[in-house]
């Protein structure tokens, strides 16, 4: 399959970015590395979001983080919800749980498994060490994506696929999690059960990173950004998407914010 080249967000005639973008109603975005500046929320993301809401434009998170994290940031930011651990769960605005996306049966065994897959690529790789959120986690496994190199993130996918299960990566973390478990997925799951009156040509993704490849996919999403800094992986992406900012993390978002604002 040919490469799909993104090109700036700034580059098309405005005319046709009017037609194309005019109908927007929610922005389903990744947050670490896309709506943060050096791993801190900024004032300038909750006047975004602020804008965003004032347009009635949804945003709906979407992460690789765990989910007790992901609790907890969904009940903070005026956000109309957010999806955890790459696809694995769903958190509502009024509600104070999660739904599952992932079907799992018996969570304790799901989670003994995982363990066990860890320790053996542990063995084969000392330096990686189980993420600090790990244990807050419900459908995936995650270590921290530091001290590997490409090659060996590479063997590590190989080994899990073996093993039937998926691997992604993010700029902080390594997962690894049950098959077909990704952003794309999740957020057509979630649109036709929480939100069915916005259509998937009505969205905009938005991410910076290889664990959000899924979301760049131009047969689930007509409108995909990725901030300027997902460039540094150009060539570890699956799928690529359809614009680039021109600054990078948060700047690159409220650059896409301010584009939808003045439209």
């Amino acid at each position: 399959m040919p490469v799909q080249h993104s090109r700036l967000l700034s580059d098309p005639p405005a005319e046709m970015l009017r037609q194309q973008l005019t109908d927007i109603r929610l922005v389903a975005a990744d947050i670490d590395g896309t709506l943060t500046s050096r791993g801190k929320f900024t004032p300038a993301l909750l006047q975004s979001i602020d804008l965003l809401n004032t347009q009635g434009i949804k945003l709906l998170l979407v992460t690789g983080r765990s989910a007790g994290w992901v609790s907890a940031v969904n009940n903070y930011l005026p956000v109309a919800g957010a999806i955890a651990e790459n696809g694995g769960l769903y958190f509502s605005q009024d509600s104070s749980g999660f739904d599952l996306i992932t079907p799992i049966k018996n969570i304790d065994e799901h989670r003994e498994q995982l363990a066990n897959r860890f320790w053996e690529l542990q063995e084969r790789y000392p330096q990686i060490q189980e993420s600090i959120d790990n244990q807050f986690r419900v459908t995936d496994w995650t270590f921290d994506v530091a001290g590997l190199t490409d090659l060996e993130l590479g063997e590590i996918a190989t080994q899990c696929q073996q093993w039937n299960y998926s691997f992604t990566f993010s700029t902080i973390q390594c997962h690894i999690k049950p098959l077909y478990q990704d952003k794309g997925t999740a957020i057509l799951q979630v649109l036709k059960q929480y939100f069915p009156q916005i259509q998937p040509t009505q969205i905009i993704t938005v991410g910076d990173s290889p664990n959000d490849a899924s979301m760049f996919d131009r047969e689930l999403f007509v409108h995909s950004v990725g901030v300027a800094n997902i460039q540094h992986y150009e060539n570890q992406l699956s799928h690529h998407p359809q614009y680039l900012t021109k600054l990078p993390e948060v700047a690159g978002f409220c650059e896409l914010v301010d584009l939808l604002r003045n439209l």
